[in-house]
């Protein structure tokens, strides 16, 4: 019989084997539907506009920051068009590419993903001519703006940042990267074939530069919409940021049967696009609930 931990390591590369055979090819499912339906789907007008001036209404551009093995498009088939009929000048980006990787994208390292939502931010500022942006994002989406304005002079150009399941404190992907150490090479294989997953590990250094002396920075307005059935970013409560202006929201407080989980809470869940537009416009904020699918 094979001892306990060569059994181990054995079953944790069969399980993290599993997970990468399992992960992209469902995410390359969802991307090809997805890409199939844009040209219905996308809207015409508002979303990556760079006509669009902002109104007095709403005078702050949106930008909409995907996740990882995500894309500027597919990540915002839903949430684009929902604020973009509420008025919002709406754009969104594409980072993290890696070469010969289309479509799938937050791969690379996430300080240079940061460098691309600044370059971004000041190219919809000019275009709009607004002061301040708002950045709204899934997943890597929004912990990569922390960095951006935490090192990179983001906070003196963004009024708000809202997390969509953002991994503020790493991803544990349902306590997978926990076997890890029981995968010899397997971090050092992540680190050097996709260097943004490894970002997310709890522990890494990049998160422990960006989480190093509080979350949060002066005058920049925090709201994390999580979800207690989240698979990937968890524990779901790490997702939470601390900090003299942050809400952080749990879903499920809002609508007790909303079953959504990481991905769906940021591509389809009207209840959190309601509550992303509350933390957009709080002044004009109404309440969250089960009923605000139909809002």
């Amino acid at each position: 019989m094979l001892p306990l931990k060569r059994a181990l390591r054995h079953l944790a590369a069969l399980l993290l084997a599993a997970a990468v055979a399992t992960v992209p090819a469902t995410a390359a499912h969802a991307a090809t539907a997805a890409h199939a339906a844009t040209a219905a789907s996308a809207p015409s007008h508002g979303w990556n506009d760079y006509s669009c001036k902002p109104s007095a209404a709403h005078p702050r551009p949106v930008v909409l920051v995907h996740g990882t093995l995500g894309n500027s498009v597919d990540n915002w088939l839903g949430l684009a068009p929902y604020l973009e009929a509420r008025g919002y000048c709406v754009y969104s980006l594409d980072y993290g590419q890696l070469d010969g990787v289309p479509l799938f994208h937050g791969l690379g390292p996430i300080d240079r993903s940061a460098e691309q939502l600044s370059a971004f931010v000041d190219k919809v500022l000019a275009a709009t001519g607004a002061a301040k942006a708002d950045l709204v994002g899934h997943s890597q989406g929004g912990m990569m703006p922390r960095y951006y304005l935490k090192f990179l002079g983001g906070a003196a150009k963004v009024n708000a940042l809202v997390g969509i399941a953002p991994d503020n404190h790493g991803a544990t992907i349902s306590s997978l990267t926990n076997l890890l150490p029981y995968f010899p090479g397997a971090e050092g294989l992540i680190s050097a074939a996709t260097p943004g997953l490894a970002d997310q590990i709890p522990g890494s250094a990049f998160l422990t530069k960006l989480n190093a002396g509080g979350d949060t920075v002066p005058g920049v307005h925090y709201t994390v919409i999580a979800t207690k059935y989240d698979e990937v970013a968890t524990p779901w409560r790490s997702q939470y940021l601390t900090g003299s202006d942050v809400r952080n929201v749990l879903l499920q407080d809002l609508c007790a049967v909303d079953l959504s989980e990481h991905l769906a809470i940021g591509l389809t869940d009207r209840i959190a696009f309601h509550e992303v537009a509350n933390a957009l416009d709080p002044a004009h904020a109404t309440t969250t609930n089960c009923a605000s699918v139909f809002s």
